[in-house]
């Protein structure tokens, strides 16, 4: 089987197509578009170029195509059914603009040029459906609720990476088999002791998600990508008085108040340099600048206030795990995060830490909780999760 996964951005196209076969994974064939204003054009181009490649006989070989879709009104999970999706993201096109609209155009565009092809979405938000619903809710009206203002939360897809890769990593294979079929059969109970970890995935956008026995119990997102820890030009929390407040006094209108709050905000708002991380970092380190070491601690704060939430959520704690472009590669981010938590049976290994890219342990042999490295693989789980629907 075939499978083509698409990732539309807001002005970004990226593909990969795999191949399946005896339950294996086989990546094929890659590629990436930048600053995209027309999405026809590089879809064409990009099946062009998968069967001049010769990686498939002709565009009819494409058994299936996944979706990474962020937020669907009313819809989440693993979906193929093509209206209903485009329905739930144009639903929300107002609270995603980034995404949604992409994502319809793109699905349009495949649905023509492969009549045959299986077309799936795997909404960012599916991850998060077992959450208690008391963990979900805002204390807004009812009217709120009932348009569809409450907690969905994001990154899903690589946070069920970890969630599986860390039960492999322990050795538990009831909770490996929890996740794989998570959204397939819901889940599952445990027989034996719980697994209990905590996940961070740190980079541009970032994100905690607390998971028990493969599944999410809560998560720092919510209702748009805008909550949270403080992103790379994104606010993060921030509390609703404050904008009214801001418009008034500094004069802004509405969209103003968004575009400042969406793009100039985050990293770069608290550091006024940059809103890469590492260049925040390298400013306060070798400069002593004391504004981006502060944009440093904020984040840092947050991270710690998020995990610490889910410490009583989950009611213990097994394993810490870091993912994505700072999880990965910042050992001070993750340095920072875990100190002072020996009382908490969290001890790093300075030496193990020292790495960038690499899954690994970087926990002391002593520490009673284990924290890795873990890189995770949204695509994968992807192309599983679509291939999983399509056999079924």
């Amino acid at each position: 089987m075939n499978i083509l996964i698409a990732n539309l951005g807001s002005t970004s196209f990226k593909y990969r197509l795999y191949k399946i076969e005896n339950g294996t994974e086989t990546p094929l064939s890659d590629g990436a578009y930048e600053s995209v204003t027309n999405y026809v054009d590089v879809i064409n181009d990009a099946l062009k170029n998968l069967t001049d490649g010769g990686h498939i006989g002709s565009i009819s070989d494409i058994d299936a195509v996944g979706f990474k879709t962020v937020l669907g009104k009313d819809l989440s999970g693993c979906v193929d059914d093509e209206e209903a999706i485009i329905a739930a993201l144009e639903g929300f096109k107002e609270v995603a603009p980034a995404h949604n609209p992409p994502y319809a155009q793109g699905i349009r565009q495949f649905r023509e040029l492969l009549p045959e092809a299986r077309l799936v979405a795997l909404f960012e938000t599916a991850f998060y459906q077992w959450i208690p619903e008391a963990s979900t809710r805002y204390a807004v009206p009812q009217a709120w609720y009932d348009i569809g203002i409450r907690r969905y939360g994001f990154h899903g897809a690589s946070h069920k990476f970890i969630a599986e890769r860390s039960a492999e990593l322990m050795g538990r294979d009831d909770v490996v088999e929890n996740v794989r079929k998570l959204y397939a059969d819901g889940p599952q109970e445990i027989s034996g002791d719980p697994l209990r970890v905590i996940s961070f995935h740190l980079g541009g956008s970032s994100s905690v998600t607390g998971i028990k026995n493969g599944v999410a119990v809560g998560t720092s997102m919510g209702f748009s990508p805008q909550s949270g820890l403080p992103q790379n030009n994104r606010v993060g929390d921030l509390d609703s008085g404050a904008i009214p407040y801001a418009m008034e006094k500094l004069g802004l209108t509405m969209e103003e108040a968004v575009k400042q709050l969406t793009s100039e905000s985050g990293f770069l708002g608290l550091s006024s340099l940059s809103n890469d991380m590492r260049a925040v970092q390298i400013k306060a380190e070798e400069e002593g600048d004391e504004t981006c070491q502060l944009a440093l601690d904020v984040f840092i704060k947050s991270c710690r206030k998020w995990a610490s939430s889910f410490l009583f959520e989950l009611g213990g704690i097994d394993a810490i795990s870091f993912t994505a472009g700072i999880g990965e590669n910042d050992k001070w981010a993750r340095e920072e995060i875990c100190k002072g938590l020996e009382e908490f049976g969290v001890k790093i290994d300075p030496e193990r830490n020292n790495v960038r890219g690499k899954e690994t342990l970087i926990s002391a042999d002593d520490s009673k909780v284990k924290v890795y490295v873990i890189p995770t693989n949204e695509e994968l789980v992807l192309v599983r999760e679509v291939h999983q629907k399509v056999s079924s």
